[in-house]
Formats: C-alpha cells, sequence, structure tokens
C-alpha cells in the first residue's frame, strides 16, 4: 500500500502545481450513466430555473413577446436574489459552488444578486457512515487496521467532502474523504451548464457574453480541482515552505502513506476558532497582533508566493495559545503569475501612498478594470475605499450611490473579472469581515504601509538598479496605456463641439526631425548611462566598460543633434479647431467657422 500510494503521489510533477488545470480530465468521471444523470438533470434545473427566466424575460418583453421594459425594485431584485441562493442550495453541492463563484462576480451578477449569494454556505448534512466506510477502505485499507481509533462522526461536512478524525500511531489524525460519488453528481451538472449558459449567453448583454462563455470552462476547472486530495496536498505543502521560516504560522503536516486523490490524511492541529473572541480573551491573545500577522501572512502569499489560501471563512482559521494562526482547507487556493504579483505590490504600493491613479492604474494592468473607464468615477470608487481603510466614517447613502454607478459601468463594459482576481477580490472581502470582528479600529493601510517598508529596507544595489529601470518602463507603458482613452475622450468631446484647440508653431527648417533625434539620442544616452552605473555598481568591469563605451559614442551623437547649422528660418504657422463634428459637418461649415 505505500509504494502504491507515494508511486500516485510522485506522479504529479511540480508543473502540474504551477499550471493546476492540466490533466484535469483525467478526474472527471464519464460514461452512459454520466451522460443518462446529466438528461435528467437538465429537466430539473430547467424546472428550477424557470421562473426566474420568465421574470427576466419579462422585464426585457413586458408581455414576453412584446411590449417595453419594465421598471424593477430593490425589494424585487432582492426576492429574485433569494429565490436564486434557494435555487442554488436546493440542486446541491455543484450549484452551491457555483452560486459561491457568482457571488466574487460583481461583472456577472448584480449587486442585490452577489450580496445575497454571498451568504452561501459551503455547509451540507453529511453522507451516512455505512456509504463513506467502503470509499475510505477502498482508497487506503481497512479502517480498523489502518487506525488506532476513527471516530465515525464527522466534525465537518462540506459539498464536496467530509472530515473525521482519528489516531494514527499515536498521533491525531485529520481524515478528509471525498464524497462518495460526487465526481459523477460533478460532471453530471458540469454538462448542463455547459448546455445552459451558451443559451443563456446569446441573451445576455453583448459585454457580458464573453465573460458568461467562459463562465463553465472555469468553473469546472475550479470544482475538479477542489476534488483533487493528492493537489490540495501539494498546495498545502508549498504554503507550508513558503512559511518554513515564520514560527507564527502554522500548517498541518500531510501523511504521505495514506493520500490518494479521494483521501488526505493530515496532522490534527487544534486551535481557538479566530472568531471567539471571548475564547481569545480566556487566553490572552492579542487580537490586534493576530489581525496583523494574518494580514501580513496573506499580502506575502498574494504578493510575494503567488499562491495563496483563497477561502479564509472563520472556520478554516484558528489561533493557539501563544498566538500562532492556523490555517486548515487548502482545496480551493489561487495562483497568480509574476507579472500580475508585480502589478499587485504595484497596487500596494499605492495604497501605502495614498496614490489613487497608480491604483487604477494597476488594476488596468492586472486587466480588471477596462482602461476606458470612467476615471473620475474610479477615482471616486478607489478614494472612498481609502477612506474606508483608515477607518474613517462613510456615509453609507454614498457608498451605495457609488457602488450602483460602478455596478452599472461594470455590466456595460467589455471587460471579463480573471478568475484570479476574482479569488484575491473574495480573500480580500471575507478576511475584511474577520479582522473588523477581531479589531474594529484595525487599520489595513499601516499594515500595507509596514509591508512595502520591509520590501524597499530588503532590496539590494542590484535589485534597486532594475526596480529603477523597471519603475521608468512602467511609467512609460501606464502613458501609452493612457493614450487610447485620452484620445477617445477627446474626439468624444469634439463630436459634441465641446472641444477647442489653438496652435502657434514657430519652426526651424526640419525641426521635427531635428528634435527626433535629439529625443531619441538623448534618451539613449540616458539609458547607457544608468546601464553602466548599475553595471559598475554590482562589480561586472568587462560589461561596464562596454556600457561606457557605447555611452560615449551615444553621447557624441546627442552632441552633435543639438548642434545648430545652416541658416535659420522662422515659419509661423497658425491653426485654430474649434466646434466641429467628425460625423458630417462639410468642408463649406469648416471653412467658414475659420474664417469667423
Amino acid at each position: 500500500m505505500q509504494p502504491e500510494s507515494s508511486g500516485r503521489t510522485a506522479e504529479r510533477s511540480s508543473a502540474e502545481s504551477e499550471a493546476p488545470a492540466a490533466g484535469l480530465q483525467a478526474a472527471s468521471a464519464t460514461g452512459t450513466g454520466v451522460r443518462l444523470r446529466a438528461l435528467w438533470r437538465l429537466l430539473v434545473v430547467v424546472r428550477t430555473f424557470l421562473p426566474l427566466a420568465i421574470a427576466w424575460w419579462r422585464d426585457r418583453r413586458r408581455y414576453l413577446l412584446f411590449g417595453g421594459r419594465r421598471d424593477v425594485s430593490d425589494e424585487q431584485r432582492r426576492e429574485r436574489a433569494e429565490y436564486l441562493l434557494s435555487a442554488f442550495v436546493s440542486l446541491g453541492p455543484t450549484f452551491i459552488k457555483l452560486g459561491q463563484l457568482l457571488s466574487t462576480r460583481p461583472d456577472v451578477l448584480p449587486r442585490a444578486y452577489v450580496d445575497v449569494l454571498s451568504r452561501l454556505q459551503d455547509r451540507v448534512p453529511p453522507d451516512p457512515w455505512t456509504e463513506v466506510e467502503p470509499l475510505l477502505e477502498g482508497e487506503i485499507g481497512d479502517v480498523e487496521s489502518v487506525f488506532d481509533s476513527f471516530d465515525r462522526e464527522p466534525i465537518s461536512g462540506a459539498s464536496l467532502g467530509q472530515v473525521y478524525t482519528a489516531n494514527l500511531d499515536g498521533q491525531r489524525v485529520a481524515v478528509k474523504v471525498l464524497r462518495p460519488g460526487i465526481r459523477r453528481r460533478v460532471e453530471a451538472d458540469i454538462r448542463v451548464l455547459s448546455v445552459l449558459v451558451p443559451v443563456l449567453a446569446r441573451f445576455a448583454p453583448r459585454s457580458q457574453q464573453f465573460t458568461l462563455e467562459n463562465l463553465t470552462e472555469e468553473f469546472a476547472a475550479s470544482i475538479r480541482r477542489e476534488m483533487d486530495y493528492e493537489l490540495e496536498a501539494q498546495t498545502l505543502e508549498r504554503i507550508a515552505e513558503n512559511f518554513a521560516d515564520d514560527p507564527k504560522i502554522r500548517l498541518p503536516e500531510v501523511e504521505h502513506e495514506y493520500l490518494t486523490d479521494r483521501v488526505l490524511v493530515m496532522e490534527y492541529v487544534d486551535g481557538i476558532k479566530i472568531t471567539d473572541l471571548d475564547a481569545l480573551e480566556r487566553e490572552g491573545i492579542d487580537r490586534s497582533t493576530v489581525v496583523e500577522r494574518l494580514e501580513d501572512a496573506y499580502i506575502r502569499m498574494i504578493a510575494e508566493h503567488g499562491l495563496f489560501h483563497a477561502d479564509p471563512h472563520p472556520g478554516n482559521l484558528a489561533v493557539q495559545p501563544d498566538g500562532t494562526i492556523v490555517f486548515y482547507d487548502f482545496g480551493m487556493a489561487g495562483r497568480l503569475d509574476d507579472r500580475t504579483r508585480e502589478q499587485l505590490f504595484e497596487f500596494y504600493v499605492a495604497v501605502a501612498e495614498d496614490d489613487v491613479d497608480r491604483m487604477i492604474d494597476a488594476f488596468v494592468a492586472m486587466g480588471a478594470l477596462d482602461p476606458n473607464a470612467d476615471r473620475q468615477l474610479m477615482t471616486e470608487a478607489f478614494g472612498l475605499v481609502l477612506d474606508s481603510y483608515r477607518g474613517e466614517d462613510i456615509s453609507q447613502y454614498q457608498v451605495a450611490e457609488l457602488f450602483e454607478q460602478f455596478q452599472g459601468t461594470m455590466q456595460e463594459m467589455p471587460i471579463r473579472l480573471p478568475q484570479n482576481l476574482a479569488l484575491v477580490v473574495r480573500v480580500s472581502s471575507v478576511l475584511e469581515g474577520v479582522c473588523r470582528t477581531l479589531d474594529p479600529e484595525f487599520d489595513f493601510i499601516s499594515v500595507v504601509r509596514e509591508y512595502v517598508a520591509e520590501r524597499a529596507t530588503e532590496t539590494a544595489t542590484t535589485e534597486r538598479v532594475r526596480e529603477e529601470l523597471r519603475s521608468r518602463a512602467v511609467d512609460l507603458e501606464r502613458s501609452v496605456r493612457r493614450l487610447p482613452g485620452q484620445v477617445d475622450a477627446a474626439l468624444d468631446r469634439e463630436e459634441r463641439g465641446a472641444l477647442g484647440i489653438s496652435m502657434d508653431i514657430e519652426s526651424d527648417d526640419d525641426v521635427f526631425g531635428r528634435l527626433a533625434r535629439q529625443v531619441v539620442f538623448g534618451s539613449a544616452t540616458a539609458a547607457a548611462v544608468v546601464a553602466t552605473a548599475g553595471l559598475y555598481g554590482v562589480g561586472n568591469g568587462t560589461w561596464a566598460a562596454i556600457g561606457g563605451g557605447t555611452a560615449l559614442v551615444l553621447g557624441a551623437l546627442t552632441k552633435r543633434a543639438f548642434a545648430t547649422d545652416g541658416p535659420r528660418r522662422d515659419v509661423q504657422a497658425g491653426t485654430t479647431m474649434a466646434q466641429r463634428s467628425l460625423r458630417g459637418r462639410k468642408q463649406g461649415d469648416s471653412e467658414r467657422q475659420r474664417g469667423r
């Protein structure tokens, strides 16, 4: 048994943890049974959602086939959201998970639905032991022989699996078991969604069609990862390695001898539920310190490690008497590439510096915000977020009004919130609630500032040179990224007749060519000087000499570009553009207006 389970674990390469979607089809159930169940589930799902679908269609066509739009009140939206919540619960584990995913997607559902679905709890009644025991014994052997003792009452029952406690070789362990038959049920439901979601997308606004078309694929990959306990064990151990030098972060150790893709046996780590304030008080635990430690851990996971625990609800977090934080349940994890982590760090720097423009630019760079978004509206929204982080009193009416504007903008623009960033948003939201429970006066910005300052002091000379060059590149990229939106705004003002431009240009002969040469050679010379200084600073003499020679050559060319030769001739050019439309104003109108 031991060689077999070890072989199964070894078969998963580290590359799979970097690209967890690879090989997921191998974990999916197929066959005639799945197809028949899918057909039956399709009928059940259609019957469940039909009343809601008719109501939504009547919002667009009052009498289904004709008539104008109906006005829908906030109360009606909330009632429908409650109905949707009940429908997801009644349809079982797959749809509970789908509801949880949708609660993190403000680019898919209106605010009322997001608020209601955020109450979805991944807790369902456990399967009876008589159904679980055969699966467990088929995976790791006879329960009585493997374990010293086994408690047959689960301590936790989630939608995909349930957790038991046992004693193994004198040590208390937690045994996580996948629910019997859950993969067939999930695969059948995924087939149903793959049929229904494209139909829904055809009737959705164009701005949301792309999002909906990719939703099923994202969801399928996510839920299959959660049903793979070997992958969960890899995630747990990688996060544990990342915090190996931090004694105040604790993760359970995996018992590899009994690890399969359906069973995960790990060390049982006890602790106080993180929101049990009375118990924390009795142990004399400083809640403010716990909050700072928790936030710092998540910032590091997200901005440095690129692999983070993505389900930080109170049931998955505990605190030991010495203040050590314990993490449980790694089925839901987020993964971020290097570029996204860099942009998230940019976001944290912007938060530390109260730089709203930089925050918006970071969101645009990550693909979380359309470059053509209403920048003034976004500035107000991000400013409000900063105020709330500072602990300032915010008008609820102001928040509601701004959120409604932002929500509408999200659904009208052709953007899609990436799944990895949706998980970051979810983590931030859930974590905020946990931290406010522990410490109502908690200041998130102070933690971010401390983290950013610490990162800055850890940076070596070489890294500082790289950061300086990268910062300049980011500034250039930011300016280029803003340009299309600014041009579009200017053209829009021109169409409305609100743009007036007056230019007086004094030019030498070939002034623009000369200016271009000056800019190009000057920039190249400056870059060569910076590169030479950096190479010299890190002790690379050969390349520093080459860089210095290049800088001298470019400097000579720059001096020549700035030299004046030949007679100067002043040319006065006057151009006036005012109140002209790009969509149909005739040339005669333009000439009369210039003459005027």
